[in-house]
């Protein structure tokens, strides 16, 4: 069960679908990316994430490497891969596009019990990033 959710919200975020994006999370489910920090909630904010990263990365890809499943959590260890070609608007300011790649390490954590999402914290390695697109 959860390495199938966690490859079919891959699939989800990188097919920019956003109304199953959100379907997939439980009515008072959240994401955290702790690279900001911030915490998406309700329709409104978890289809922005979506938005937001297609558009600073219209290529994004999610190389998943391993998974951990243990009860309702399941640990997906992977790669998060783009160029960045658009605005990233983030909650402190909106970084231009610079035309650089980027191939970050990243480890996102679910919370699925009954199969949805209550829970997504996403561990993305913000200072590579930020190397990565010469931010730094």
């Amino acid at each position: 069960m959860g390495a199938t959710a966690s490859t079919a919200d891959r699939g989800l975020a990188e097919d920019q679908d956003i109304a199953g994006w959100i379907a997939a999370f439980t009515d008072d489910g959240t994401f955290t990316d702790e690279s900001i920090p911030h915490t998406y909630r309700g329709a409104e904010e978890l289809g922005k994430t979506v938005e937001v990263y297609a558009k600073a990365f219209p290529d994004m890809h999610r190389e998943l490497d391993q998974f951990h499943v243990t009860g309702d959590t399941v640990i997906v260890q992977l790669r998060l891969q783009g160029t960045h070609l658009g605005p990233l608007e983030l909650p402190t300011g909106t970084v231009p596009p610079t035309g650089k790649r980027m191939d970050a390490p990243c480890c996102d954590v679910f919370e699925l019990p009954d199969g949805k999402i209550k829970r997504f914290d996403c561990y993305a390695e913000g200072s590579v990033v930020a190397a990565q697109l010469g931010l730094t």
